[in-house]
């Protein structure tokens, strides 16, 4: 896949696109346009991250799998951030497994260079930190959620979620794989998705998923969604972000 000058122009990738234009033209040279297909998986489990990801529209989900095999996922990455936060944190090796469920393409970017840039202590420095920081919010408060709201109230944040990331009220997942994600039975997420759809909020036909309320799926959803949105905005938001600003 080669690099389109669109794609350099105007980065689809939320945290490539606030930084000031002088940061992000010194990235330009080390940005490579890849395909993430379905499935990939980017890292695994002890293994090196040798390279790091900017989505566009593809979804990536960080998961943990058990002794016996079972899989939650404990985050969502897609064009708001970054698959590799073990590479600025000082290490190269995760206990979690990177893969994609949803794909399209990303800009790929050596982890040697990420650390370097990132060392410069420019506004590339503060955007990945704040992400951090914004990633940690996700983590935590879908743990509390995982343990204290009702399945359909947690299909309802993370359909909202996906669909946020991919701009689109339609879009593909299994009840296979959604059962594996949220870290319950298959039938758990066929009885949720049934509630949603007997109530007109959404409509699932061979792995498609369409959105056809959202205003309700907002209300069916708890506040967990609310929450980790609200908490993206406040640190990345859409405005420039400059190497002068504090870091939240």
């Amino acid at each position: 896949m080669s690099l389109d000058k669109n794609i350099l122009e105007q980065p689809a990738n939320k945290l490539l696109a606030v930084l000031p234009p002088s940061d992000y033209e010194r990235l330009v040279p080390h940005l490579k346009l890849v395909s993430l297909p379905f499935q990939k998986v980017l890292y695994e489990p002890g293994e090196p991250i040798t390279q790091v990801y900017f989505p566009n529209k593809a979804v990536v989900s960080i998961i943990t799998t058990m002794e016996d095999g079972s899989t939650v996922e404990v985050g969502l990455v897609s064009n708001e951030g970054m698959v590799g936060i073990p590479v600025i944190l000082g290490d190269d090796t995760t206990t979690t497994t990177a893969f994609v469920q949803i794909p399209d393409s990303a800009m790929q970017m050596d982890a040697d260079i990420l650390r370097s840039e990132f060392n410069r202590g420019t506004a590339f420095q503060s955007v990945l930190l704040r992400y951090v920081q914004s990633m940690y919010t996700q983590i935590a408060q879908g743990s509390a959620c995982n343990r204290l709201h009702k399945l359909e109230r947690r299909l309802a944040r993370w359909l909202l979620t996906v669909s946020d990331r991919l701009e689109s009220d339609e879009f593909p997942l299994t009840q296979e794989f959604i059962s594996q994600m949220l870290g319950v039975r298959r039938v758990g997420v066929t009885q949720a998705a049934n509630i949603l759809s007997e109530a007109g909020i959404i409509t699932y036909h061979r792995g498609q998923i369409k959105i056809l309320n959202r205003e309700a799926l907002e209300k069916t959803s708890c506040e967990c969604y609310q929450i980790i949105e609200n908490e993206f905005v406040r640190l990345l938001g859409n405005q420039p972000i400059n190497s002068k600003n504090s870091f939240c």
